[in-house]
């Protein structure tokens, strides 16, 4: 049986794509080895869309979803952490292990090493406090603002949820109106009550 222009075209393809994923594996490990990479960054297929996540030796740096721009995000992440990033998604393997359980609802909370240098003053207290919602519950931006030791500062809380770094992961989903109402979300409000009907299913 004869192959046609097309299935060659098509195996090439699959054999182009396999050897450039070796390449770029060996080019991280060596830039890992080195010490030529401050920022390791990969893509994953959620549920909610495609996600982009990025870590440092300290920890997970950046989550964001694809209405964020991912291109947009790693030039930030360029210029507020290191200009050295490169897609290297080993090491981002329990990450990427840790979403998947979470949207399979086979993990409520995740044991990550956590990155928050582009998080500051109260918005890094908004952030320390949000660990503590646990699955399945909700605060108001009232009561993260208390909690976080400045009960006038409700509207801080919603600028501290809509900058998170690290959604999903640090859960500012979990922070709803006084009303009850879902309310703003970095990933559209569509996603935050994709993710509050996901943990309360």
């Amino acid at each position: 049986m004869r192959t046609g222009p097309e299935e060659m075209f098509g195996t090439l393809a699959k054999a182009d794509d396999v050897t450039a994923a070796r390449l770029r594996d060996r080019l991280a490990v060596a830039a890992d080895r080195e010490g030529l990479l401050d920022v390791a960054y990969r893509t994953l297929d959620t549920p909610v869309g495609t996600l982009l996540v990025a870590a440092t030796e300290q920890g997970l740096v950046r989550v964001a979803y694809a209405r964020e721009d991912h291109d947009a995000v790693l030039a930030k992440l360029a210029g507020a952490v290191s200009p050295r990033i490169l897609l290297a998604p080993r090491r981002l393997d329990a990450v990427a292990a840790q979403l998947e359980e979470y949207f399979a609802r086979r993990r409520r909370s995740f044991d990550l090493p956590l990155d928050f240098r582009l998080s500051h003053g109260f918005r890094r207290a908004v952030l320390a406090h949000l660990r503590e919602i646990g699955y399945g519950h909700t605060e108001s931006y009232a009561q993260v603002a208390v909690a976080a030791g400045s009960p006038r500062a409700v509207r801080a809380v919603g600028t501290a949820c809509a900058t998170n770094p690290l959604p999903l992961v640090v859960p500012c989903h979990r922070v709803v109106r006084s009303d009850g109402s879902s309310g703003g979300y970095v990933g559209g409000e569509a996603v935050k009550r994709i993710l509050l009907a996901l943990e309360t299913a």
